[in-house]
């Protein structure tokens, strides 16, 4: 077994917090930040005990700016 490291995106609905894991496309919930990482992290775990993950670069994430109408 080895540890790796992967990218977790959250953002909030309602009450509850949801993670996405990029690399493998696990997504999870919780109703804390801390409880939806342990969720996506359990259920990344769980995914790839089944299918295992070849070697995948990390992805690019930035930020960018446009002009909505309010």
């Amino acid at each position: 077994m080895s540890t790796r490291t992967f990218t977790a995106v959250l953002h909030k609905e309602d009450d509850l917090y949801v993670a996405e894991c990029p690399e493998v496309g696990t997504v999870s919930q919780g109703y804390s930040i801390e409880e939806a990482l342990a969720n996506l992290k359990e259920a990344t775990e769980l995914y790839l005990e089944e299918f295992p993950l070849r070697e995948v670069p990390r992805p690019l994430m930035t930020t960018f700016e446009a002009t909505v109408n309010a």
